[in-house]
C-alpha cells in the first residue's frame, strides 16, 4: 500500500555562505532550529513534574496520570522514521512548519483540557509535533550550514535538547506554584508561535524534484513499523519495570513485527527504510552505540533520585537541584564538542565520548554513600559531558553524507535508537536497581540497599558501554578507513 505524493521545494542544493548577509540568515535559520530541539524536549520534561498534581486535580490513580507522558513518548517513538521519510518526500521545510503549527495548537489544547483523557488525546498530537520537529531538525542541517561546520551545529542542537531537559523540571515546578497545572502547557504556547515565525522565514526553501516519477510514501511499512514499537514502547512501560503476561504477548507482538516489517520492505517499490542502509557497518554501529548511551543515561535519570532519597536522605529540593547538574554540564559541553569534531573528526570524538561514560559508569558502580553529594556529582559530571561528547559525533557521522532525498528517514532513524534507548533504560534498568535493592519496595528501601543497588546497576550500564565501544571500533574496521558512515544509504 503506497500513497502517492509530490514535492514542491525550490530552495538550491546548498547555501551560499559567502557574505555576511547568508551568514546572518544561516544564523537565524540555526536559531529556529535550536528552538525547535529545545520545544520537543521541553514537552517531556516539563510534564513529569505535574504528575501529582494532575492526580490530584482529576482524582486519577498514577497507573492513569502517567499516560500525560506515555502518550507523548509513545506518539514521538512510533512516528519519528515515518515524518522523517514523509518531509523526504513532501518537502522538510514544509513539514516542520506543520510541526511546529500542530505541537503549538496541541500545546494549547492540552492546557485547556477538561478531562483527563481529553488531556492524554492532546499530549499524543503534541508528540506528533515533536516527532515531526525532532525527525527533521537534524535533517535540516546539511541545507542551512556548510559541510566543515556540521560538527558545531550537531553541538548546538544537543545543547538545546539538553536545556530542554534541563529547565523543565524547574520551570514546571514555577508555574505550577504560580499558574497552575495548566501553564504546564500553555508555556509552549508562546515559544511554539517564535519558532514558527522564525523557521518560516529563515529556513532555506524546499528544492524542487529532480526526479521524474514522483517518490511514493510507504503506508503499510509505516502502518507496520509503527505498530511495532508500539508494541515494544508498551511493553517495556506498562507495568513499571515488572513484566507480566501482557508485557511478554506485547513483545513477542514486537519480535514478530520487526519480521513482518522486513518483509513488507522488500515488496514496496519505495520502502519507508532500505534494508540495505543497514549493511553498511559503521551506520548500524552508530545506530546501536546511540541505543546503549541513551539507555545508560535515562539510568542515571532514573536511579539518581532513588539513590540520593534513600542513600543520602535528601529531600526534594535538594534533589531538583542535585539532579539539574548533569543536564546543564551537557548542554555547556554540546558546543565545544562539536567544534571538536569539525577539527578532528567523529570517530575520535565518538570513542573519547564512550570512554568518558564508561569512566563516570565504572566511578558510580563503585561509588561509596560517605562521600556524600560531591561523590555522586564527579562521575555524574563525567558521564554527561562524555554523552554531550558522543551525541555531538555521533550524529554527526550519521548525517553528514546522507543524500538530500533520505535526510529524512535517517535522521528520524537516528532518534528512534535513541528513543528505545530511553524506553529500554527507564524499564529494564529500573527493575535491575530495584531487584538489585533485595526489597519489595524500592521506595521505602534502606540506605545500604539503595547504595549497594545503584552500584550493582551502573556495573551492568559500564558493562553496556564497555560493548558500545566494542561496537564502535568492530563498525570502523569492518567499514574501512575510506567508507562512509552512510555508504549503505546509497545502494
Amino acid at each position: 500500500m503506497e500513497f502517492v505524493l509530490t514535492r514542491d521545494v525550490s530552495a538550491p542544493t546548498g547555501p551560499d555562505f559567502e557574505g555576511g548577509e547568508r551568514t546572518h540568515s544561516v544564523r537565524w535559520a540555526l536559531a529556529s532550529l535550536s528552538f525547535a530541539m529545545l520545544l520537543s524536549a521541553l514537552g517531556t520534561s516539563i510534564a513529569n513534574v505535574g504528575l501529582p498534581t494532575l492526580a490530584h486535580v482529576f482524582e486519577a490513580p498514577f497507573q492513569d496520570v502517567q499516560w500525560v507522558v506515555l502518550a507523548y513518548l509513545l506518539a514521538i517513538t512510533t512516528l519519528i522514521v515515518g515524518v522523517g521519510r514523509l518531509g523526504d518526500i513532501v518537502g522538510r521545510r514544509r513539514l516542520l512548519l506543520g510541526g511546529i503549527a500542530v505541537f503549538t495548537l496541541a500545546s494549547g489544547l492540552s492546557g485547556l483540557a477538561p478531562t483527563l483523557w481529553l488531556l492524554i488525546v492532546a499530549r499524543a498530537l503534541q508528540g506528533l509535533g515533536a516527532a515531526i520537529m525532532m525527525a527533521l531538525t537534524m535533517a535540516f542541517v546539511a541545507e542551512t550550514v556548510p559541510k566543515a561546520r556540521t560538527g558545531s551545529a550537531m553541538g548546538l542542537l544537543g545543547t538545546m535538547s539538553a536545556i530542554g531537559t534541563a529547565l523543565g523540571p524547574p520551570l514546571g515546578g514555577a508555574l505550577i506554584a504560580g499558574f497552575g497545572w495548566r501553564a504546564l502547557f500553555l508555556v509552549n504556547v508562546p515559544l511554539g508561535i517564535l519558532t514558527y515565525v522564525l523557521a518560516h522565514r529563515h529556513l532555506p526553501a524546499d528544492r524542487k524534484a529532480t526526479t521524474r516519477s514522483p517518490a511514493r510514501f510507504d503506508v503499510l511499512g509505516t502502518l507496520v513499523l509503527a505498530s511495532v514499537l508500539a508494541a515494544y514502547a508498551l511493553a517495556m512501560t506498562i507495568g513499571r519495570g515488572h513484566f507480566g503476561l501482557l508485557n511478554v504477548i506485547l513483545l513477542l507482538a514486537a519480535v514478530l513485527g520487526v519480521g513482518a516489517f522486513a518483509m513488507v520492505e522488500t515488496k514496496v517499490a519505495f520502502p519507508l527504510i532500505r534494508l540495505a542502509t543497514f549493511r553498511d557497518p559503521a551506520l548500524s554501529a552508530n545506530l546501536i552505540t546511540n541505543g546503549l548511551v541513551s539507555t545508560v543515561m535515562m539510568t542515571t535519570l532514573v536511579v539518581g533520585p532513588f539513590y540520593l532519597t534513600r542513600a543520602l536522605g535528601l529531600d526534594a529540593a535538594v534533589i531538583g537541584l542535585v539532579m539539574s547538574v548533569g543536564p546543564i554540564v551537557a548542554a555547556i559541553s554540546g558546543v565545544p564538542a562539536g567544534r571538536l569534531v569539525d577539527r578532528f573528526g567523529a570517530g575520535l570524538v565518538i570513542l573519547t565520548g564512550l570512554t568518558a561514560v564508561a569512566a563516570g559508569a565504572v566511578g558510580l558502580s563503585t561509588l561509596p554513600a560517605t562521600l556524600g553529594i560531591p561523590g555522586y556529582l564527579a562521575p555524574i559530571v563525567i558521564v554527561t559531558a562524555g554523552y554531550a561528547f558522543f551525541q555531538a559525533a555521533n550524529n554527526t557521522a550519521v548525517m553528514a553524507d546522507v543524500p538530500p532525498d533520505r535526510r529524512g528517514v535517517i535522521s528520524g532513524v537516528l532518534n528512534l535508537s535513541r528513543n528505545l534507548g530511553l524506553v529500554t533504560g527507564a524499564s529494564v534498568m529500573g527493575a535491575v536497581f530495584s531487584l538489585a535493592s533485595a526489597t519489595s519496595d524500592i521506595a521505602t528501601a534502606p540506605p545500604e540497599a539503595a547504595a549497594s543497588a545503584m552500584r550493582v546497576t551502573f556495573a551492568v550500564a559500564a558493562g553496556l558501554i564497555l560493548l558500545a565501544i566494542a561496537i564502535a571500533f568492530a563498525g570502523r574496521a569492518l567499514a574501512g578507513r575510506s567508507a562512509s558512515p552512510s555508504e549503505g544509504l546509497r545502494n
